[in-house]
């Protein structure tokens, strides 16, 4: 075995001019790319980094540089990358991030060149192909599933989410999970689907009708809530699930459980790591006990990785009860992800201290490893028939035995490991047989459309689901036999050519020869250099007809039109048509005076204003294509709503009146008009609720998910929760906000999915209503910048609300009072205060993530201080009466905004226990916590 820390593979700060002068940053997830050339990671600078495998394992390759150790940067993402997985057909890569977002990612050939705002240079291109919206928190989690049929997500939101793996649309959203969601995989009989979270559970989900088929909660009851990830593994042969963050003994021995099929229990534990297992990672490829028996069930065994906190990595074989390998202290913090090359001989593991290892292994040190068509002939026994691929989509993957002989030409097994130079792609052909011997594939369409698509011909070594449409486009030479002379292959790309010398390309184990991809610049590679021999799927464009004319005609494998027609709706029939925005007419404040025909509630500049008349409005659904619009006639023409997705109308409708907002939630569409009402629509056009008639014309309009937020010019705020169709809480007037200043004004209304408003107002200071103590109260205050040590004022955007909101406000006297004589404890004072608000505001705002990060971080400023009675009076609010029951004392709840309190209480006592005042408070109710914790469960 051989033992390699690259330092050159690193996340860093966007700002830093060198790798020396640079911090590394941590790596969150790593993957292998199925044909072992390459490896994505993901990490805290929002980046994906596509690396060469080759310098990693080849020294001489590392030296030379060829091919080039950093293939690629991916800056989509607008928040730290959690998690990167490669197809199994190696034609896209998936993450998924704390932004929220899923990203598939393709093959760009015009992708190349420098990285926008750095001095990075992407030896080839990629794309964000398609973004999946629909988690509501990070995304800590994604799996393919065999053959790539489905992508799973996971997250901090509890929630999993299936996409369809060709169309990439969603197909079901499961949201049993009481806890974060982080870790998901799929039964390699496509059967079953595996997520762990930090409910202390292990789902398993039918794939059938995405049903619970069992849940597993007995090694997970006392397993410590603080880990970053709980990442499983489902062995190759079906038979079992490792599982990571387990215990044993009550807690007191960190384990990993291995979880049997069929019965679901889990009698095994891979025991010795000395702190809790974060990932666990099963080696691709079966293992025969006696490779010179047959493959049957008694003689099949598997390796799996585990990574741990401890800093450890430990290998073991199901064979045997001890491992075959325990690297200890490989890093310097805890191991995040681990990933197998397919060839089952590398192990590539990625730390939060930001470095990357790797354990390559000859085959003789992994006895009886198995050639993936073992794999697959043993998994027929299940006998599990897999729906079928939508009509008319492919991946042009292969089966595993394809693959074997693809990666396994000059023996068995032989690594992929071979790079491109200086280049984006390098195409193989087979010149034994010619262009009908070669590999055909199917084509791949990521979504149907009616666009033509063009059609592929030979296997590539970079993947690609998209094509260019320039009629300058470059292609791939249609017949090899005929484009290919003796010695050189030419192929165009532009007014350059290319011209390799494929005698000294061939390996010389097997005759083929190679051409390079059109997308390539002018370049000459010398005998010195390795093409990549790999069995990677790539659409390439015909060429017969496109040299010569500029065009090509359609493939024959283009989607046909006699495509089911679409079903009739109100309006359907029409296209999509542009409308110039104008203003029209009188000013809107006339309107509310015209309307009202006497005093307002609020005089002069107190009015609150009424949107402009424009002749077009649009309001785009979160997470779709699809667009709510409003169109007002200049003349004496019907004003319509129209409901529209991509070029095409949905449904429309006709209003008695000019609209003047509207806003369009995942649940519902609400148009107001400008006499005083409110239309509500589902999203097939149906009128959800009837016609909301408030008085006065709507000020502010806004939706999340099912609540509905209105704010009329006379002042009067409406909050509704449509799908119950009732309201949050009385109509409430915003006229206290606005009473204290003569020139304060409302800068944004908003509302949050339970139906709270936010109202940001010029004065500094953010509001919310709260219906249990029928009073307006603050979320966040200028005065807090004044002195807390923990305010951050102006900040990139953020999905955390409340400090979305202390963004917003904008801090005019911190350069005045920068030297101002302050009292003392001011700082303190200021601190805490401020920490106690936002405590209040994440609960009111429903945003757990926030609470727990406010009450940690008050938790750290007592303990710093010393103050003990603060510090005792928290633990006792979380954790309640010492004989609590469900029902006996209804005065204390054991959950905070979903958030178990004893819970919390757990990690506010490991910081108080680290204080120098604290320990022995923090220690005696650490003792209390457990035997209460001990009674509940006797």
């Amino acid at each position: 075995m051989r033992f390699t820390k690259p330092s050159w593979v690193m996340h860093k700060e966007s700002t830093a001019k060198s790798d020396q002068d640079s911090k590394r940053l941590s790596i969150f997830s790593v993957h292998v790319h199925p044909d072992g050339s390459r490896i994505a990671t993901g990490g805290l600078d929002a980046k994906i980094r596509i690396w060469s495998t080759k310098p990693i394992i080849n020294h001489a390759s590392e030296l030379s540089n060829r091919p080039p150790k950093a293939l690629c940067t991916l800056s989509m993402h607008t928040g730290p990358v959690l998690t990167v997985r490669w197809a199994y057909s190696g034609r896209w890569l998936a993450s998924g991030s704390d932004d929220e977002i899923v990203m598939v990612w393709d093959l760009d050939p015009s992708g190349r060149g420098k990285v926008f705002g750095s001095n990075e240079i992407n030896i080839e291109g990629w794309k964000p192909m398609k973004r999946l919206p629909g988690h509501e928190s990070d995304v800590t989690d994604v799996a393919w599933s065999p053959e790539d049929r489905y992508l799973a997500s996971v997250g901090l939101d509890s929630q999993i989410i299936i996409w369809c793996g060709f169309t990439l649309e969603r197909i079901r959203k499961l949201d049993q999970h009481q806890g974060f969601v982080k870790g998901v995989c799929w039964d390699p009989v496509g059967e079953f689907l595996a997520t762990q979270s930090d409910d202390k559970s292990v789902k398993i989900w039918r794939t059938t009708d995405w049903e619970l088929e069992a849940e597993i909660r007995k090694p997970f009851e006392d397993s410590p809530g603080s880990t970053f990830f709980r990442r499983l593994s489902w062995s190759p042969d079906g038979a079992h699930i490792t599982a990571s963050n387990a215990t044993n003994n009550k807690g007191m021995v960190f384990i990993a459980a291995v979880i049997t099929r069929g019965t679901w229990t889990s009698e095994i534990s891979l025991v010795g790591h000395e702190n809790t297992v974060e990932v666990a990672a099963y080696n691709p490829h079966i293992f025969l006990r006696n490779p010179a028996a047959p493959v049957a069930t008694s003689n099949i065994c598997s390796v799996v990785a585990l990574g741990a906190d401890d800093r450890s990595i430990s290998i073991w074989q199901t064979k045997s009860a001890r491992p075959l390998i325990v690297a200890r202290e490989v890093f310097e913090r805890q191991i995040m992800d681990l990933s197998w090359s397919w060839d089952g001989l590398t192990l590539y593991a990625a730390s939060s201290d930001g470095t990357l290892a790797v354990f390559h292994f000859e085959a003789e040190e992994l006895e009886g490893i198995a050639p993936h068509s073992a794999q697959e002939q043993y998994l027929q026994k299940f006998g599990f028939t897999p729906p079928p691929i939508p009509e008319g989509y492919s991946h042009g993957s292969f089966s595993l035995q394809e693959r074997d002989e693809l990666n396994s030409r000059n023996g068995t097994p032989v690594r992929s490991t071979a790079q491109p130079a200086q280049m984006q792609t390098n195409v193989k052909f087979n010149m034994g047989d010619g262009i009908n011997g070669g590999e055909q594939i199917n084509r791949l369409v990521a979504k149907k459309s009616n666009k033509k698509r063009a059609q592929p011909v030979l296997l590539s070594s970079i993947p690609s689901a998209s094509v260019a449409s320039a009629p300058n486009s470059t292609a791939v030479l249609e017949s090899v036999s005929a484009l290919l002379p003796q010695s050189r292959a030419f192929a165009g790309s532009g007014p350059s050519r290319t011209a390799v010398d494929t005698k000294s390309l061939a390996p010389k184990s097997h005759q083929s020869s190679h051409s390079p991809s059109p997308i390539l610049d002018t370049y000459v590679i010398g005998d010195d250099v390795e093409m990549m021999d790999t069995g990677v799927t790539i659409e390439a464009l015909d060429t017969s007809s496109s040299i010569s004319k500029g065009k090509r005609k359609a493939s024959a494998l283009d989607l046909t039109d006699d495509r089911p027609s679409k079903p009739r709706t109100l309006g359907g029939d029409r296209p999509r048509e542009s409308v110039p925005v104008r203003e029209i007419g009188t000013a809107a404040v006339s309107s509310a005076v015209r309307l009202w025909g006497g005093p307002h509630m609020f005089e002069g500049a107190d009015l609150l204003p009424i949107p402009s008349l424009l002749t077009f409005l649009s309001s785009k659904v979160e997470g779709s294509d699809d667009v709510l619009e409003g169109k007002n006639s200049e003349g004496d023409g019907p004003t319509e709503v129209i409901f529209s997705s991509v070029k095409q109308t949905q449904w429309l409708d006709f209003v008695p009146s000019p609209i003047i907002a509207l806003t369009a939630s995942n649940s519902f569409c609400a148009v107001a008009l400008e006499d005083g009402s409110v239309n509500v629509y589902s999203h097939t056009g149906r009128r959800m609720m009837p016609t909301l008639s408030l008085g006065s014309p709507c000020s502010f309009i806004h939706s999340s998910k099912s609540s509905l937020m209105i704010l009329t010019a006379s002042g009067q705020l409406h909050s509704l929760n449509v799908k119950k169709q009732s309201a949050h809480f009385p109509p409430v007037s915003v006229a206290p906000l606005l009473s204290h200043s003569p020139n304060c004004t409302i800068q944004s209304a908003t509302v949050r999915p339970n139906g709270a408003p936010i109202i940001q107002c010029s004065s500094g200071v953010a509001y919310s209503y709260d219906p249990q103590l029928s009073t307006w109260i603050k979320l966040s205050d200028r005065w807090w910048s004044e002195g807390s040590s923990v305010w951050q004022g102006r900040q990139r955007v953020t999905k955390d609300v409340v400090a979305s909101i202390e963004g917003a406000i904008i801090t005019t006297g911190e350069s005045i009072n920068a030297d101002k004589q302050r009292p003392q404890w001011w700082n303190t004072a200021l601190t805490l205060g401020h920490l106690e608000s936002k405590l209040h505001a994440a609960k009111a705002l429903d945003s757990p993530a926030e609470y727990k990060q406010a009450l940690l971080l008050y938790a750290k400023n007592v303990a710093d201080e010393g103050f003990r009675g603060k510090a005792e009076e928290l633990i006792k609010d979380l954790f309640g009466p010492v004989f609590w029951r469900p029902g006996r004392d209804d005065c204390w709840s054991p959950t905070v905004i979903g958030l178990s309190k004893r819970d919390l209480l757990r990690e506010v006592l490991l910081v108080f226990v680290r204080s120098k005042t604290l320990t022995k408070l923090a220690q005696d109710w650490q003792d209390t916590l457990k035997k209460a914790s001990n009674d509940d469960l006797s």
